[in-house]
């Protein structure tokens, strides 16, 4: 019985990478199709994201299949209730994209504007998150996973600025608030990506020592 779970979980953990994978791809096509505001590309997004959905719900039922058919314990089932959460956020993320590339979609379709907005480096920190998070569950890294946990008020912190900086705009273009508030969609939905990053690191450490640490992020601040 051992043999055959340990496959079951080895090719799950295939299964996981390989979905982290494609939403990783696709979240850098997303923002490749924001600062190059090219419709064409974010539109190829929106219809890849059929193929996150249909990965993510073959990932959550081999982990149904997986704790019926076996009842594992201890690591084993910690591992599978991580890939359960991880395989949803992933889901989410690609989610996120799609949104993104909507917004680059008409964006690009408009007259742009004068005002810039921080994408770039907001858009890098979501993107380093969401990596180290998924490198942080390939190595088992503790180290690593509370890393992304203090990293998260960096990216709200750019939101906020970029929140700011788009009422300024509204007030001194108002000709142009439809424009302004598809930037302020995709300012949140970059946010949102370093939120489900987070969550993400989350359960890696849920995973590695059974540790649950949803509202402890300001206890890692002091220890930092």
């Amino acid at each position: 019985m051992s043999s055959h779970l340990q496959r079951e979980i080895d090719n799950l953990k295939k299964n996981i990478l390989s979905l982290s994978a494609l939403v990783e791809g696709t979240l850098q096509r997303s923002l490749k199709a924001l600062r190059d505001l090219d419709p064409a590309l974010a539109q190829a997004v929106i219809e890849a994201d059929s193929e996150i959905d249909y990965r993510e719900v073959e990932i959550e039922e081999e982990c149904l299949k997986i704790i019926a058919l076996y009842q594992p314990v201890a690591n084993d089932l910690r591992f599978i209730i991580a890939v359960l959460k991880i395989n949803a956020e992933l889901e989410r993320i690609g989610d996120a994209a799609v949104n993104i590339a909507e917004q680059a979609s008409f964006l690009g379709r408009e007259e742009r504007t004068t005002d810039a907005f921080d994408f770039p480096s907001m858009a890098e920190k979501a993107q380093w998150m969401l990596r180290s998070s998924l490198d942080a569950l390939v190595n088992r890294d503790a180290v690593l996973a509370h890393k992304v946990l203090l990293a998260d008020d960096e990216v709200d912190q750019m939101n906020r600025d970029i929140f700011a900086r788009v009422q300024e705009s509204i007030r001194r273009h108002p000709a142009q608030l439809e424009r302004l508030v598809h930037t302020l969609g995709i300012s949140r939905h970059i946010e949102r990506i370093g939120d489900h990053a987070t969550n993400i690191a989350e359960d890696v450490l849920y995973m590695i020592n059974g540790d649950i640490v949803r509202h402890r992020n300001r206890e890692f601040e002091k220890e930092k």
